[in-house]
This record gives C-alpha cells, structure tokens and sequence, in this order.
C-alpha cells in the first residue's frame, strides 16, 4: 500500500496577493471576538506572507521581536499593532453590530 504524503497547513500560502491579505484580515476581525492574541496572529500570518524583514524595516521594529508580538503567545501594545497595520497597508474598520 503507498503511502500518503502530507504536508502541514499554513495559512500563508494562501496570502499570495494584497486582496487576500486584506480579506483574510477582515475575516479574522469579525471572528476574534475579544479574543487579542487572535488579531496578533492574523497579523503575524500576513507580516510573514509579505515578509518579515522588510516589515520590521517599515516599521522600525525588531524582526526578532515582531515574530514573538505577532505569533499569537506574545502580548504586543496596542501602538505596535497600529504601525504593523500601517505598515502592511491595512486599516481598521468599525462598524455597529446588530443582534
């Protein structure tokens, strides 16, 4: 019998192009809830996608110390999320939600 080959899951192959990244940033703000560490995470799927070393440039931040901000374990301030979002070319939407 062969063999299957598997191989593991990372969302990030899947961000190839802008529209996704931003996509897949507004799905996840409608998913987290309260839930912070999930919003970090999305961050930090997008930073590596686009690429880590060159956000750590545009923001002026630490390539070491953005991977653990944005990995989801990490507690980052609220200033660090706000100069990633920039610097990935993202924004913030508020809406009102209807129950």
């Amino acid at each position: 019998m062969a063999k299957t080959k598997t191989t593991p899951y990372d969302t990030v192959d899947y961000l190839k192009t802008e529209e996704d990244r931003a996509l897949y940033f507004e799905a996840c703000l409608d998913e987290a809830g309260d839930d912070p560490a999930f919003i970090a995470k999305a961050l930090g799927d997008i930073a590596r996608a686009r690429g880590m070393t060159q956000l750590a440039r545009d923001t002026g931040l630490a390539r070491e110390g953005l991977y653990k901000a944005l990995s989801g374990q990490g507690n980052p301030e609220f200033a660090t999320i706000l100069k990633v979002i920039n610097a990935l070319g993202l924004r913030l939407h508020a809406g009102v939600s209807i129950a």
